[in-house]
This record gives C-alpha cells, sequence and structure tokens, in this order.
C-alpha cells in the first residue's frame, strides 16, 4: 500500500491559483513522510477563498512560486500512485502545469471520493465531501490545511482498503467502474452457520483489521454469526480494530463504534470486542 496524497488550496476560483500545497507519502500503509509549502499564486486573492482557509496574500509575499517548488513536488509525485479526495487538485495541478508551460507529471491519479462512494453505501450518492467522510469515519483533522486534507484522503483510502479487502490495485480498476457494478465487494453480509459456536449472535466489524473484511467475515460466518454491514437494534457483536478499539475520546472512533455505545447507554447487549480478542473467541 504505497502511495501519495495531495491536496492544494487556491487564491481565488480559477484552480491553478494555487497558494498552498500539501503532499503526505505513505508507505505499507503507514505515513513516511510530509511536505507542505505556500505558494506565491502570482494572483489575486478572492475574500471568499480566504475565507475557508484563511491563507492571506501578505502571508505568501515571501512564498517561493510554483517554478520554485515544481521540480521538488515532481520528485515527489512521480511515477506513484497519487491520490486526492475529489478530481479538483488534480486539475488545479494540471492547470498550473500548463500555465507555467511545463510538461504533465507522469503518474497515476486516484480520486479517494470514487472509492468512498463505491466502499460505503452512505456515500454513494452524497455526503461524499472530505469532511463528512472523515467524520463518519471517525478522522479527525484540520479542515483546509493542504497537508492536513491530504493525510485524511489517505486514511479514507487505507480504511477503504481494509473495509473491502481489495487491494490499491483493486481500486485503480474499481474506481472506473459504475458504483453499483461488480460483486458489490464492499458488502460483507453473511448467514451464520447455525451450528457454529457463536450461532444466534449478529455481529459487525469497524476499524483498521489486520486482515481483509471478506476475510473475517467469512471467520465470523462459520463460527455462525450473522454478519451485517451496519449497526441496528438486531447487532449483538461488534468487532473493532485493536488499533482503533484504544481511542477514547468519541469522535476518535468509527461512526458504527459510536452508535454501538449510543445503542448500549439505551439498553441494548452489544458486547465490543477487539479483533485479537474475537479472533481468539471462534479459534477455541
Amino acid at each position: 500500500m504505497n502511495f501519495v496524497t495531495l491536496d492544494v488550496e487556491t487564491a481565488n476560483p480559477d484552480l491553478g491559483s494555487i497558494c498552498q500545497i500539501g503532499i503526505v507519502i505513505f508507505s505499507s500503509g503507514r505515513i513516511v513522510d510530509t511536505w507542505q509549502s505556500l505558494v506565491n499564486p502570482e494572483d489575486d486573492f478572492d475574500e471568499v477563498n480566504v475565507s475557508v482557509h484563511g491563507i492571506t496574500e501578505n502571508m505568501i509575499k515571501n512564498a517561493p512560486t510554483f517554478l520554485g517548488i515544481a521540480d521538488h513536488m515532481r520528485s515527489l509525485l512521480s511515477q506513484r500512485i497519487v491520490a486526492t479526495h475529489t478530481p479538483f487538485d488534480r486539475i488545479a495541478i494540471s492547470r498550473v502545469t500548463e500555465r507555467y508551460k511545463l510538461s504533465p507529471i507522469k503518474c497515476t491519479w486516484l480520486d479517494t471520493a470514487r472509492v468512498a462512494r463505491r466502499a460505503w453505501p452512505i456515500f454513494a450518492s452524497s455526503g461524499y465531501g472530505l469532511k463528512n467522510v472523515a467524520s463518519e469515519l471517525g478522522i479527525q483533522f484540520e479542515h483546509h490545511n493542504a497537508q492536513e486534507d491530504a493525510r485524511v484522503a489517505g486514511e479514507i483510502l487505507l480504511q477503504a482498503i481494509a473495509q473491502t479487502g481489495m487491494s490499491l490495485d483493486d481500486w485503480l480498476i474499481r474506481v472506473n467502474k459504475p458504483i453499483s457494478s461488480g460483486s458489490s465487494s464492499s458488502k460483507v453480509a453473511r448467514e451464520g452457520n447455525p451450528d457454529g459456536p457463536l450461532a444466534g449472535e449478529v455481529i459487525v466489524f469497524t476499524g483498521a483489521l489486520s486482515i481483509p473484511r471478506r476475510q473475517v467475515a467469512d471467520v465470523a460466518a462459520q463460527a455462525g454469526c450473522e454478519v451485517k454491514d451496519s449497526v441496528n437494534k438486531n447487532v449483538t457483536l461488534l468487532v473493532v480494530g485493536d488499533q482503533d478499539i484504544r481511542r477514547l475520546a468519541g469522535h476518535d472512533k468509527s461512526s458504527k463504534h459510536r452508535k454501538a455505545e449510543e445503542l448500549i447507554s439505551k439498553g441494548q447487549p452489544i458486547r465490543i470486542l477487539g479483533e485479537s480478542d474475537f479472533m481468539r473467541v471462534v479459534s477455541q
């Protein structure tokens, strides 16, 4: 899972008026490097854009122009998978390279908004903006800071890979197909084995798991659990990725985790387990 994520902020509605660029490099599913720079867009600042990101003309007066950072940025992006959330950042890079008569960057672009729309049915037709997706997935960040937005795009991609069991290469193909096409790989719903030791349990998985979601769903179904995609009044077990279960602040938890805790507070008997504890239970 090696890829780069990128985000830009612009001085005005012209996508070529880049005033900040943020890049985050992921290797083996972890952040290994980050880079961010203010950019003098050599253009006017629109008060609406400034109200969104807070970057003013005075702040960039000593910043390099895009020409000044283009070579370094190209070295970070060339020959890599570069993910952005929605196509606007990709088009902004295209516009500014054309403006300065530079050659296009040779990389493979991936839109994480298209990933989110296919990985989670809740985002299929609406609500797939970066802020809303991050909130639903329990990702905290400082919105409209280019490096932070780039980081979150990467976190969304990692969660989609964990949720669906699809590889990065799989997603490069899947985003170009209709949302409803294929075998609904984002779905993990399973009927439980009636003779399994956990027959009667209704289970949901959330967070980053150590094995693909489809694989762990198969394990649960064989053990007797009915596997569901979302938390509802029938759920009795919520299995959380080990690293996620240690998060304490409410909005650091996934929407499924928060929903389960809400139902527990209302008297629903839901047991929350870490992935490793669950795997021990089904291996007995």
